[in-house]
């Protein structure tokens, strides 16, 4: 295979994993920095500007070693006590990761309207709805619970994904266009 063959629309492979190890690094520490903040986080946005950036394998990648490692050390409490959870978390970030590189050619964009605007926050909403979902039933659904005992403890903990989601719908609304805008 000569260089040619090796490139892609962004770079060599190299390049490639340089920079997603970046992006890993620059989510596990945003993360670590707003360990404290409820409701409030950067990882998912960083993920999902991974996919953009990078595409959909190296936005999968990068969604899945960032939650890996945010998760098992964290000082709050180890996604290796709980595996079911760990699984949910990782799973959610890889499913962010892909959706970035799914919307790469829709989203780098000079010019953003509102309409966009609005489209980009639905979207990070959205992606927090699946995460703060599929983590919030790896408990119940893991320890065997009912459906009825399951959706008592999932609606139980609605107000916190609720303002989860909100907040992310905020970052993707008001920060990712500006970040979009510079990407080429």
């Amino acid at each position: 295979m000569d260089n040619s063959e090796r490139l892609n629309y962004r770079g060599t492979s190299t390049t490639n994993l340089a920079k997603a190890a970046m992006f890993t690094a620059l989510a596990v520490g945003s993360g670590y920095a707003l360990i404290l903040v409820p409701n409030i986080e950067l990882i998912t946005a960083i993920v999902f500007i991974s996919g953009v950036y990078l595409g959909v394998s190296w936005g999968i990648i990068v969604g899945i070693l960032a939650e890996f490692v945010f998760s098992t050390l964290n000082p709050m409490g180890s996604g290796l006590l709980f595996l079911p959870l760990l699984i949910a978390q990782i799973v959610s970030m890889a499913i962010v990761g892909l959706a970035g590189g799914l919307l790469q050619y829709v989203l780098k964009i000079r010019n953003w309207t509102l309409t966009k605007m609005i489209f980009l926050g639905t979207i990070g909403a959205v992606l927090t709805f699946v995460y703060d979902s599929l983590t919030t039933l790896s408990y119940p659904v893991a320890a065997g619970f009912e459906w009825k005992q399951t959706m008592v403890l999932y609606l139980s903990g609605i107000g916190f994904t609720v303002l989860h989601q909100i907040s992310n719908a905020i970052i993707f609304f008001m920060v990712l266009p500006r970040v979009f805008s510079r990407i080429d």
